[in-house]
């Protein structure tokens, strides 16, 4: 059971919108829904309005991400993934969808849930200039160091 919960101011921008919520307990991502009636044809790239916006406390990061199923099935993703919300933006939350699938159009209906909303900690950075780095056993091993 997480201990921790904060208050997430929320504001309809549109009265009939349905406020973002959990599938299921213990979830970590509030399921966003389309305010509008829209098709994405295949590589195209489209706004999503969601009719909402929120105030995220001082300290936290909204971080906007797929819905798994979409993007198995249809092939809905977003090219800026995870999509960030800082916390003292308060414009209507807008979701980039991308259709990856190479042949078929989606089609999104007002009130589909199209991503999922988790909000984190996040700490604020103070940056130490070094002449030189601490070794590690990766070092400066990249993309693939690892292994497959």
């Amino acid at each position: 059971m997480n201990s921790r919960q904060i208050n997430l101011n929320i504001q309809r921008l549109d009265n009939d919108v349905e406020l973002p919520r959990y599938a299921y307990p213990g979830d970590a991502g509030l399921d966003l829904r389309s305010n509008a009636d829209l098709v994405i044809e295949p590589f195209e790239r489209r706004l999503i309005p969601t009719g909402l916006a929120i105030a995220i406390p001082e300290g936290y990061a909204g971080f906007v991400q797929p819905r798994s199923g979409l993007a198995l099935r249809q092939g809905l993703s977003f090219p800026n993934t995870p999509g960030l919300i800082d916390s003292h933006y308060r414009g209507e939350l807008k979701v980039v969808a991308i259709n990856l699938d190479p042949h078929n159009p989606i089609r999104i209906k007002r009130g589909d849930r199209i991503a999922q909303l988790v909000i984190q900690e996040v700490p604020v950075v103070s940056l130490v200039e070094v002449k030189e780095l601490d070794e590690t056993d990766r070092g400066s091993g990249g993309f693939g160091s690892s292994g497959v």
